[in-house]
C-alpha cells in the first residue's frame, strides 16, 4: 500500500472517530413531539401517505426499513443515502450494496406532503426514521416512539458505504466489528437482524453460497442440507433476476419466526447463520426461537430507536432539504 492509500485509510479512520465523538451529544438534541408546535399534523401525514403506498406495494415494507439502516450506517442518520448522484459525484445509493435499495418514491410522497403543509420544517432524516418505523408496523410488527430533530447532511459518497456496510456474507467478527463501531452492542446486532423476519432477496445473493462457496463448486456447510435442495431448486446457478423470501412463508408479516429459521441453519445469508457463532447473538437467537418470541418486539422497538440516533446532526448543521434526493 502506497504512503497515499495509507493517508487516506487514516484520513477516513480520522473522520469517522469524529463524526461519532459527536454522536452522544447530538443524540441528545432529539426528542419526541420536535414538531409539535411548529407541525403538529406532521407524524400523522407521514403515517397516512406511508400506510397509502405500503397498501398498494406490501413489499416495500422491508424495503424502507432496510435502507433506514443503510443510511445510519454511513455518517449516521442524516438522509445521505437519499441524494442522487451527480456528474461530479457518486453518491452512497449507487454504491454496490445499495443499488438495490427500493422505496425513494415513498420517501418522496413523504416529503411532498409534508412540505405542502409545512414548508422547509421538516427534515428527510426525519421522515426517513419515522417511514422505517410505520413500515414495520403495517406489518403487525411494533410501534415506538421516535425522537426527532434531525438535519440532513450535505455530503454523500458511495466509497463510504462500502466501507461501512456489512455485507451479507460477513462472518461474526467483521458483524460485531460493524456494529459497535456505530455504538451498538452484539445484543442489538442478533437484534436488528431480526428485521430479516420480513423481505425478499435475490438469488444471486446467494448463488456463491449454494454452488461456489470456497471456490470449489461447493456448497457452504453451515446451511441445512434439506434447505440447500429447497433453495436450488428455485435459483439457479446463472440466476439473477428470480426473488426469495428471507422468512419463507411470513415473509409479510413482522415475527419471530426469523429465528427459528437460523437455529435450524436456514438463514438465508452467512450474516444470518454468522448469529450461531458467539455467545451474546447465539443465546439471543435460541431464547427467541424456543420462547416464541418473548419481549422480541420491545427489544427491537428499543434498538431501532438507538441505531435512529448514530451520527445525527441537529441544531444549526446540516440543513432542511426542499427535496430529498438534492442538497439545497
Amino acid at each position: 500500500m502506497t504512503i497515499l492509500k495509507l493517508l487516506s485509510v487514516f484520513f477516513l479512520q480520522l473522520l469517522c472517530v469524529h463524526v461519532f465523538l459527536f454522536d452522544g451529544t447530538n443524540a441528545q438534541s432529539l426528542r419526541v413531539g420536535f414538531y409539535n408546535s411548529t407541525c403538529p399534523s406532521f407524524e400523522e401525514i407521514v403515517r397516512n401517505t406511508t400506510a397509502r403506498l405500503i397498501s398498494r406495494a406490501p413489499s416495500l415494507a422491508p424495503a424502507l426499513l432496510r435502507m433506514h439502516f443503510h443510511d445510519c450506517f454511513v455518517r449516521g442518520c442524516d438522509g445521505s443515502v437519499l441524494i442522487n448522484s451527480t456528474s461530479g459525484n457518486q453518491a452512497e445509493k449507487d454504491a454496490i450494496p445499495n443499488q438495490s435499495l427500493r422505496g425513494f418514491q415513498v420517501i418522496d410522497a413523504v416529503k411532498t406532503a409534508v412540505e405542502n403543509i409545512c414548508p422547509s420544517l421538516v427534515s428527510c432524516a426525519d421522515i426517513l426514521a419515522l417511514v422505517a418505523r410505520d413500515a414495520v408496523t403495517l406489518m403487525n410488527g411494533p410501534s415506538w416512539r421516535v425522537p426527532l430533530g434531525r438535519r440532513d447532511g450535505r455530503v454523500s459518497r458511495s466509497s463510504e458505504a462500502l466501507a461501512n456496510l456489512p455485507p451479507p456474507s460477513a462472518n461474526i467478527t467483521q458483524l460485531k466489528a460493524s456494529f459497535r463501531s456505530k455504538g451498538l452492542s452484539d445484543r442489538e446486532l442478533a437484534i436488528l437482524s431480526g428485521g430479516h423476519t420480513i423481505g425478499i432477496s435475490h438469488c444471486s445473493s446467494i448463488s456463491n453460497r449454494l454452488y461456489n462457496f470456497t471456490g470449489q463448486g461447493d456448497t457452504d456447510p453451515s446451511l441445512d442440507p434439506n434447505y440447500v435442495v429447497h433453495l436450488k431448486r428455485k435459483c439457479s446457478p446463472t440466476d439473477t433476476t428470480s426473488i426469495i423470501e428471507m422468512d419463507p412463508g411470513s415473509a409479510r408479516t413482522f415475527d419471530t419466526s426469523y429465528y427459528t429459521l437460523v437455529r435450524k441453519r436456514r438463514g438465508l445469508f452467512e450474516a444470518d447463520a454468522a448469529l450461531l457463532n458467539d455467545n451474546a447473538t447465539r443465546n439471543y437467537v435460541l431464547r427467541q426461537a424456543n420462547s416464541g418470541g418473548s419481549n422480541f418486539f420491545n427489544d427491537f422497538a428499543a434498538s431501532m430507536v438507538k441505531m435512529g440516533r448514530i451520527g445525527v446532526i441537529t441544531g444549526n448543521r446540516g440543513e432542511i432539504r426542499r427535496i430529498c434526493s438534492a442538497i439545497n
